[in-house]
């Protein structure tokens, strides 16, 4: 296990889980919050691609481990810093921010469509970082982290107002934390995108020609 690796992995989630509290809890960015999320994204990749991968998904990290990108004991060492990041990075919200929000923000939901949101922009989040950031045809490209930055924008506008625009395991929890999202549809939006990141490692081994 390189140790490296998993400190690159907690830098990322933690400021990616944390952006997201102080964006989205009041006083927040308002409708400036998926750009912010987008970009601390982006530049996160870019900052540890090089080391880690910068997975700071569990997600992204079960597809990789499905293609066999990463080694399962690698995998779980990545999952457990990324949920401990989550957390900590929740901690920190709560304590700059006081006032925390005393109900559950994304309360009551509609199952199809949260399952629906979270699948799509799962899966494309992770269909894109295996063609921008695995695939032997884009190797050495210098826009990965934009197109991945991007699309968790473009979600987060799409539909983060059906089911938060979660799209990471990681962020859920932390978000949980922070009283973003309800423990209570935790099966729902871990259902919605491991599924996604399953599908998204089956189609982009379908398509991809290896070259």
């Amino acid at each position: 296990m390189d140790i490296r690796k998993l400190v690159v992995e907690f830098v990322g989630t933690f400021f990616l889980v944390f952006t997201i509290g102080m964006v989205v809890i009041a006083p927040g960015a308002d409708a400036l919050a998926p750009l912010a999320i987008g970009s601390v994204l982006m530049v996160m990749v870019f900052a540890g691609g090089h080391i880690s991968g910068a997975h700071y998904n569990p997600a992204v990290t079960f597809s990789l481990l499905l293609r066999g990108l990463i080694e399962i004991n690698e995998a779980i060492g990545y999952w457990i810093v990324q949920i401990i990041a989550a957390v900590i990075a929740a901690l920190f919200v709560g304590m700059i921010k006081p006032d925390m929000p005393a109900d559950v923000m994304v309360g009551s939901v509609g199952i199809v469509p949260v399952f629906l949101a979270e699948f799509l922009f799962t899966f494309v989040l992770v269909y894109v970082i295996h063609n921008v950031a695995t695939a032997k045809a884009n190797d050495g490209n210098s826009f990965y982290g934009l197109a991945i930055g991007f699309t968790v924008l473009a979600g987060a506008y799409a539909v983060g107002g059906v089911s938060g625009g979660a799209f990471n395991p990681a962020v859920f929890i932390g978000g949980a934390v922070m009283k973003i999202f309800s423990w209570g549809y935790s099966w729902l939006y871990f259902l919605a995108q491991l599924t996604a990141a399953a599908s998204a490692a089956f189609l982009f081994n379908y398509v991809d020609d290896g070259k």
